[in-house]
């Protein structure tokens, strides 16, 4: 069995865990029965997970969403989707890798799909650059959507970055520029767009694959105009604050559902869907066939008038101290 990563909150449940990992060795190397010790202790540390899960922080849900064997885009598209063919570059610099996405089918419906990719150890992640996209990211997105309006085919992304690369190079070739194309043409798309926040959705480099007509968002995500860090480095001028700052932000998928930025969250295993791939893998496939029928059938008309009132709904609020 591959060692569990647990966060600092799940030490509990790593003691207990560690625990049951001696006695299944112990009865492998002995004859002495002990297997409804080990049940115990199992239930025991599943228990023990749902109590500690019941009641997280928005910096704990933080880091879950950052957590090292959470599932990343290309194995929800592994999982979910068939025919998968991966396109590169966006043809006009490099193809960057940190961003993935092809030509796909969801249920046998043709479809285009795309997300970032944040890489699973060290060589790997400095190849995706830890998910956090340069200009030809976004501009090869952009031209995978743009492919996908001319052929009728419905879109999907993941979203899942730290936030866009705030390096030299980057901002040499238009970076902002870049995400604000792609917000520009995604308002206008005339194929459905489905997102799915699934770990990290951090400011631009987030919202550059991130205008849709339905947006999902895991449980145990996040998604943010700016990382927790990032905001207290400005408002504190320390880091060290971030955990308040997580508090401030709202960035949890149950404070954004109430301000209707979100659809639909999809909830996760116990423990977060780095526990069990497969269930979370499944959750989503359903939670995306349901949003996929809230728009399959509306016309390109009706399906951009709905999307402009979805985005223009964004910030609204009831003044309670009118009429008084």
């Amino acid at each position: 069995m591959a060692k569990k990563t647990f966060l600092d909150f799940e030490q509990p449940v790593a003691e207990l865990e560690a625990k049951i990992e001696e006695l299944r060795y112990v009865q492998t190397e002995s004859a002495v029965d002990i297997t409804l010790e080990i049940e115990q202790l199992s239930k025991k540390s599943l228990q023990l997970t749902k109590d500690i899960y019941s009641d997280l922080t928005p910096w704990q849900i933080t880091k879950i969403a950052r957590h090292p064997e959470r599932p990343y885009t290309l194995d929800y598209i592994h999982g979910i989707f068939t025919d998968f063919v991966e396109m590169h570059g966006d043809r006009h610099f490099a193809d960057d890798l940190s961003i993935v996405g092809g030509l796909a089918r969801f249920n046998g419906q043709a479809c285009m799909v795309l997300g970032q990719q944040k890489g699973r150890d060290t060589k790997e992640r400095t190849l995706r650059n830890f998910g956090m996209s340069k200009p030809e990211g976004y501009r090869k997105a952009l031209r995978l959507m743009k492919t996908a309006e001319k052929f009728k085919l419905p879109v999907f992304t993941f979203v899942d970055t730290p936030g866009a690369y705030p390096g030299i190079d980057a901002e040499e070739r238009g970076q902002s520029e870049a995400i604000g194309r792609n917000i520009f043409e995604m308002a206008q798309l005339e194929v459905p767009i489905i997102t799915t926040i699934i770990g990290e959705g951090g400011s631009g480099g987030a919202l550059a694959i991130s205008v849709a007509d339905q947006v999902l968002m895991l449980q145990y995500s996040v998604y943010s105009v700016i990382s927790p860090e990032g905001c207290a480095s400005i408002l504190w001028k320390t880091s060290e604050k971030a955990e308040l700052a997580a508090d401030a932000l709202g960035i949890t998928a149950h404070r954004l559902k109430a301000l209707n930025l979100v659809d639909k969250i999809v909830n996760e295993p116990v423990g977060g869907a780095h526990r069990d791939t497969d269930q979370m893998v499944s959750f989503l496939k359903r939670a995306l066939g349901d949003a996929w029928r809230q728009v399959a059938d509306l016309k390109p008309k009706d399906l951009l008038e709905r999307r402009y009132e979805r985005l223009n709904s964004y910030g609204r609020f009831t003044d309670t101290k009118a009429g008084k």
